[in-house]
């Protein structure tokens, strides 16, 4: 059985979020204002749509791949998660990294949503943790090039 994903227009213009291809991940989310954003700045743009998820799943807000590459424009907090329990809008922060103010059109695909299921887990507090060979080594320990 499917789980069903509840969702609630909260204006007439919003655009229901829809797969573009059947085997797409995320589904794609529309803009339902006319905003600009300034070069090096970020802004809050409005979807119109307010959704309810099945217990035990969320939702991640996460980036065009192409408004990215082709404009300099990505989900700042990506990827943002949308939990269970928020029933208010889905609202989307947008970061211009771009040279030039960048105008969302309005009905325009400005991010995808991936729905996923959380587990989770209880906490254990330990005084040592195993032992493996990565150790605590991280940020950049493993080397940026491959070397034969």
């Amino acid at each position: 059985m499917n789980e069903i994903l509840k969702l609630k227009k909260l204006s007439d213009d919003a655009i229901i979020p829809m797969y573009s291809h059947k085997e797409d991940a995320g589904m794609d989310l529309f803009s339902t204002e006319e905003v600009t954003i300034s070069s090096g700045t970020w802004a809050l743009v409005k979807t119109g749509i307010s959704i309810e998820l099945p217990h035990g799943y969320e939702a991640q807000v996460r980036s065009k791949s192409g408004l990215a590459l082709k404009s300099g424009i990505f989900v700042l907090n990506s990827p943002g998660t949308v939990d269970e329990n928020y029933r208010g809008e889905i609202c989307v922060i947008l970061m211009n990294m771009s040279k030039t103010d960048y105008k969302v059109e309005k009905n325009q695909k400005i991010a995808q949503m991936v729905i996923n299921k959380v587990e989770h887990l209880e906490i254990e507090l330990v005084d040592e943790m195993s032992k493996t060979s990565r150790g605590e080594g991280g940020f950049g320990s493993t080397g940026l090039s491959f070397n034969k």
